[in-house]
């Protein structure tokens, strides 16, 4: 490949950035009216203007993209996350222009973008799944009859849901009845689809995701796990690999039910297997998600791989770079998102960075999309950077991190810096013994 288009913005785009600039790949940008002066625009080789400040009038323009797409001959088309990056629509679109979509086939994007028909996917490979229903639910008769059939506490969630968007815990009955419709109308305007199904509640549950690649000629790896079980509202705040709470054991058939999972629906480039975990180590499929994931920086740093410059050399046709006996992980690495947002009402918090300086520490990795002066837009996810953390035990992550939140200076907006003190400061965390509820129980 000679040149890629980036379809995104801010920290991630970067960061493709910076692995094309290493393979000597010429880079497009795209932007937004309000992200004109970010440093993904000045970054790239070229970069164009697609419009107005919100999405649906720029990063989200399908034809004006690929026309700049077209317009600059560039080969392929990196999607980064979110966006467009799990739009089977567009990447179709790619394709029939001639371009090359840095991502899965787009039937695969559309056959894991219904969580349905996921669910039903991976039933008939043997891949286990959370208690519940595989067919959209019409009627709060058949929720409700579910429901007993299965018990209190269910999950009702949107087929097409993703981010936390969509899914409403019920206790009983009567939550079940209120949510219902309510969720179908949720559905239908933020997913195109009033599709629900239920699904068993697991309490006390790990949020725990495998890696997985794939090429053109068959070949399908993992690159281990990533425990995503801090979470707030359903949205990842810290990821860490290896799991504390995983067994060697469990985790050798978490991974090899990962690659049947992928090798159920032919996957190729990056994807991710994310799985529920019971207090019994137990564990579910929950959802696939056919894209590079926001925290994949773990992986990479505890295999010293780099997954977009895989990402692009799948797409280019190559075959994996190496053999699942050749890849090994060592170390403990930890991710932290850090966002503009009011630490205790969790509000976004937009503005201008008058200060943003980070410490330097060894084994500590900074992907931010933003530099001293720049402004957090009221238009876009609050991510300021993605603080990654290693070390050759979790303990020394753990303290590494918690010298580097003490240190950094950033003024102007209010950041989540002191959730992630509190967290490091928490004995249950230092410990690995934590669940999604982490934070609900440690406010």
């Amino acid at each position: 490949m000679q040149k890629i288009l980036i379809a995104n913005r801010g920290e991630i785009a970067l960061r493709i950035i910076k692995t094309c600039s290493m393979m000597g790949i010429e880079t497009i940008a795209i932007y937004s009216e309000a992200d004109k002066d970010m440093p993904f625009v000045k970054s790239a080789t070229k970069a164009f203007c697609v419009g107005e400040p919100h999405v649906s009038k720029s990063y989200l323009q399908m034809e004006k993209i690929i026309d700049i797409a077209k317009s600059e001959n560039v080969d392929a088309i990196h999607p980064g996350y979110g966006f467009l990056s799990e739009n089977a629509v567009f990447a179709e679109k790619v394709k029939n222009a001639g371009i090359i979509f840095i991502g899965p086939e787009p039937k695969t994007i559309e056959l894991m973008g219904d969580k349905i028909v996921s669910r039903q996917t991976m039933e008939k490979a043997n891949v286990p799944v959370v208690p519940g229903s595989s067919q959209g639910i019409k009627t709060i008769e058949e929720a409700c009859n579910l429901a007993e059939l299965i018990g209190f506490p269910v999950m009702l969630k949107a087929s097409g849901g993703g981010g936390g968007i969509g899914m409403v815990l019920c206790e009983n009955e009567q939550a079940l009845v209120k949510s219902f419709e309510t969720t179908k109308k949720r559905a239908m305007a933020y997913f195109g689809c009033e599709d629900v199904f239920i699904e068993k509640y697991i309490s006390n549950s790990r949020h725990i995701e495998v890696q997985v690649f794939g090429d053109n000629y068959g070949n399908i790896i993992h690159l281990f796990e990533r425990d995503c079980s801090i979470q707030r509202r359903h949205q990842k705040v810290v990821e860490e690999s290896p799991s504390p709470f995983l067994s060697d054991n469990v985790r050798k058939k978490m991974f090899a039910t990962a690659i049947k999972a992928a090798r159920a629906v032919q996957y190729t480039n990056a994807g991710t297997i994310e799985f529920i975990v019971d207090q019994d180590e137990n564990f579910y499929f929950l959802e696939m998600n056919t894209r590079l994931q926001v925290e994949h920086p773990v992986t990479e740093m505890i295999t010293g791989l780099d997954l977009v410059k895989w990402q692009i050399l799948v797409a280019s046709g190559e075959e994996l770079p190496l053999k699942q006996a050749e890849i090994s992980a060592s170390g403990n690495a930890i991710e932290f998102r850090l966002y503009a947002e009011d630490p205790v009402r969790f509000l976004p918090s937009p503005g201008k960075l008058t200060t943003l300086q980070w410490p330097e520490k060894e084994g500590a990795r900074v992907d931010s999309g933003y530099v001293e002066g720049g402004t957090v837009t009221p238009f876009y996810d609050p991510l300021i950077a993605k603080c990654i953390f290693y070390s050759e035990s979790r303990g020394k992550a753990l303290e590494a991190a918690a010298g580097f939140f003490k240190n950094v200076k950033i003024d102007g907006i209010k950041t989540n810096v002191p959730l992630f003190l509190n967290i490091l400061e928490n004995e249950s965390f230092q410990n690995g013994d934590y669940t999604t509820h982490f934070l609900n129980k440690n406010k």
